[in-house]
């Protein structure tokens, strides 16, 4: 298999999927006599992993440490878990973030006149030293 049909397979785009060898998340798929990549079934199957990881927010720091884990068979499961918690406890705090700058921002929303007259504390805020 091709990599645009690899791609096709596991809805990681062919750039993505080079980027991945590049920076050695992937094994450098196999090459045919002509230089193409050729793609297996466990290629796929290891790229539709990194795809489900990254959807959950996994950096790629992250990942490598999941896809040692997935090969290695006499893993521990509390290592998985460790990798898993850490993440839930920076996806928490980048919630707690963004809600604090929604809430931030309909402040000033409703602080702001929303009239013809160029007083606005939105821009005063943004404009703050």
């Amino acid at each position: 298999m091709n990599i645009g049909q690899a791609a096709q397979a596991t809805g990681i785009s062919a750039k993505m999927i080079r980027y991945y060898e590049s920076i050695g998340l992937i094994v450098p798929a196999g090459r045919t006599a002509a230089g193409y990549r050729t793609y297996t079934e466990q290629d796929l199957h290891t790229l539709r992993f990194v795809r489900r990881a990254r959807g959950l927010g996994f950096s790629v720091e992250q990942m490598h440490e999941l896809l040692a884990l997935w090969r290695d068979r006499k893993r521990a499961s509390s290592d998985v878990k460790r990798v898993a918690l850490q993440h839930v406890e920076e996806l928490e705090r980048k919630a707690a973030e963004l809600q604090q700058m929604a809430d931030t921002l309909k402040h000033l929303a409703r602080n702001c006149y929303g009239n013809d007259r160029p007083e606005c504390p939105i821009i005063e805020e943004l404009e703050r030293i």
